[in-house]
C-alpha cells in the first residue's frame, strides 16, 4: 500500500483530488484506529500549513501546527494556549495539531471549542479552489463535517480583538491524559462598563459543539448592572438549550456541571 508525503501545499492538493487518501496530521487519533486498507496523505511536511502569522484583522494558525506550536509561539492568543497546554500528555501535544482536532469532527476537541467561542473561520482549499467558511458551520454532527474528498484545512483565522477576558475550563476524569467530561469557554468585553461583545461555548455534552449566539446576544448593549437583572433569564434561557447526551457520565451530571460553570463565567464578570 502506497502512503503519499508532499513536500508542498500544490503537491498535496494535487493528490488530494486524484486519489482516495486519508490525511494525516499528527496522528495521535488516527493511530488508535489504524486502518490496514487506508491509504494516508502525510501533511506533516507541507509548509504552508505550519505557519503561525498576522494580519490586520486576524491571527492566521496553519492547521498544521501543532499544539507544542501554539503554546510556544507569541502570536498564539492566551486562551488557545491555555487550551493547548491541557491537551493530554507532551508526546501528543508535541505531534498532535489543531487540523486534526478540529476535522476529526469531535465535540471533545480542547482547540475546536476555543475555535468555536472565537467565531474563528477555516480556509478550506482544494482543487476547485478556496472557500472561507465559520466553523459553525463545518461541524455536521458526531464525526461528520463538510470538508469535500478533494479538500483539505489549511488555515484556521482568529480574531485577533476581543480575546483578553475569557473563561476555560475542562473536567476531565483525572488531570492527565483526560479526555474532556465537559468543557466550557467564554469571552467577554466591555466598554465603559457596556457589555460589547459576548460568546460562550460548551463542547463534551452533544453531537456538536454548543454556542448560542442568539442567547449571548442577551447581554450584549447591557451595562454590568443591567445584565445582573437579567441573568435568571439568561440563565433560564440556556437551561433550556443545553440537552446534553449521556456518555461516561450522565446528562444529568453534564447539565449540572454546564450551569454552574456558566454561573461562575458570569459571576467573575460581576455579573
Amino acid at each position: 500500500m502506497v502512503n503519499y508525503l508532499p513536500i508542498s501545499l500544490k503537491n498535496a492538493l494535487e493528490i488530494r483530488a486524484s486519489e482516495v487518501v486519508t490525511p494525516y496530521g499528527g496522528g495521535t487519533d488516527l493511530m488508535i484506529r489504524a486502518d490496514e486498507k487506508a491509504v494516508y496523505l502525510f501533511l506533516n511536511k507541507v509548509p504552508e500549513m505550519k505557519n503561525i502569522e498576522e494580519d490586520s484583522k486576524y491571527i492566521r494558525i496553519g492547521a498544521g501546527c501543532t499544539f507544542t506550536d501554539i503554546i510556544e509561539n507569541k502570536l498564539a492568543p492566551a486562551i488557545l494556549k491555555e487550551a493547548a497546554s491541557q491537551v493530554a500528555a507532551p508526546a501528543i501535544r508535541n505531534f498532535g495539531t489543531v487540523g486534526g482536532n478540529i476535522c476529526n469532527g469531535s465535540p471533545k476537541g480542547d482547540s475546536t471549542l476555543i475555535f468555536y467561542v472565537t467565531d474563528s473561520i477555516l480556509r478550506l482549499v482544494g482543487s476547485k479552489g478556496e472557500r472561507m467558511l465559520p466553523i459553525s458551520e463545518f461541524f455536521l454532527g458526531r464525526n461528520k463535517t463538510s470538508l469535500n474528498e478533494d479538500e483539505l484545512l489549511v488555515e484556521i483565522l482568529m480574531s485577533k480583538s476581543g480575546l483578553n477576558n475569557y473563561y476555560y475550563k475542562k473536567i476531565g476524569a483525572r488531570n492527565a491524559l483526560a479526555i474532556s467530561r465537559v468543557s466550557f469557554a467564554a469571552v467577554l468585553d466591555a466598554l465603559d462598563n457596556r457589555i460589547t461583545h459576548c460568546r460562550t461555548a460548551f463542547g463534551a455534552i452533544n453531537d456538536v459543539v454548543v454556542c448560542r449566539a442568539d442567547i449571548d446576544a442577551m447581554l450584549i448593549g447591557k451595562t454590568m448592572e443591567e445584565a445582573s437583572r437579567i441573568k435568571d433569564e439568561y440563565l433560564d434561557a440556556y437551561d433550556k438549550a443545553i440537552v446534553p447526551i449521556k456518555g461516561r457520565v450522565s446528562a444529568e451530571y453534564r447539565k449540572t456541571v454546564c450551569m454552574n460553570l456558566l454561573r461562575d463565567f458570569l459571576e467573575s464578570n460581576e455579573i
